[in-house]
């Protein structure tokens, strides 16, 4: 028996005796099936090649990086978040080896996971198995979830408060369960916001956008980026980290609105000349 993993989008299935036939998770519009078909790994597979390794990074002060090098699947980074003696880990990766495992005890291990959306639950079952922490992912996305664990705890509403200054914000968008970290303790006091891609940092630097699918460039309608904004707009933070270890510095909070602006703007055609 062997939990397979996809390799296009890096998710774990549960134990099985043969490979699934499909990923749902590839095979839905938000997401893609590669050029050579669904194609299949697992752990012990890519541990036993000695191909790839986790390059654990700190940031800044109470903050680390996640990132499986050579680049695997989607190519996420996962963060650690200590905040007042409590770790978490937000969005996960796939790879998980000896190395990963002792050099999180020595950063004081995990007391919980965190999701922002499925296309990062990877191997989330086997991380939370292996530091005995909950993962917390919004219910909205329980369809998603391809291997189930008695370590998820599907949570409900729009906000879920894991600590004082840890708060996950649903915002939907890309998935109806979409959700950011707002950790208000980050960046000296001044504030950090995660946000997987739910809300996404581009080219550009101090500005983000929004999509619904962005492999397959399905853009959002204007009303949820409006509703988007708007929920966010609350939140004190200055800083943005994005699941690709992109990063808008200062006045994230002001770029998410500006940003805001423009695409609803440009969805409504209000932005161009023709």
């Amino acid at each position: 028996m062997e939990k397979y993993i996809c390799k296009t989008c890096g998710t774990q299935f549960p134990p099985s005796g043969h490979q699934p036939e499909s990923c749902p998770i590839c095979m839905e519009e938000r997401q893609y099936v590669g050029p050579r078909g669904q194609e299949w790994t697992t752990l012990h597979e890519m541990t036993d090649s000695q191909t790839y390794i986790n390059e654990i990074q700190q940031e800044e002060s109470n903050l680390y990086s996640l990132k499986t090098a050579p680049e695997f699947a989607i190519g996420q980074t996962a963060y650690l978040v200590q905040n007042n003696g409590f770790n978490l880990m937000w969005d996960c990766i796939t790879y998980l080896d000896e190395h990963t495992i002792e050099t999180i005890k020595e950063l004081g291990g995990l007391d919980a996971i965190a999701l922002s959306h499925p296309h990062y639950y990877s191997a989330q079952a086997e991380w939370a198995e292996t530091f005995n922490v909950p993962i917390y992912i919004h219910e909205d996305d329980r369809e998603w979830v391809m291997r189930d664990s008695e370590h998820i705890i599907f949570w409900s509403g729009e906000s879920l408060k894991l600590q004082d200054g840890l708060v996950i914000h649903r915002l939907g968008g890309h998935f109806k369960g979409g959700a950011v970290l707002h950790w208000e303790n980050g960046n000296e006091g001044k504030g950090i916001m995660l946000t997987g891609d739910i809300i996404q940092v581009v080219a550009d630097s101090g500005w983000v956008s929004f999509m619904y699918s962005y492999p397959n460039l399905i853009p959002l309608p204007a009303e949820t980026v409006e509703r988007m904004a708007g929920r966010i707009k609350p939140l004190s933070f200055d800083r943005i980290y994005n699941a690709f270890h992109r990063v808008i510095e200062k006045e994230a909070d002001l770029a998410v609105q500006r940003s805001a602006e423009r695409y609803i703007k440009a969805v409504r055609g209000e932005l161009f000349q023709t």
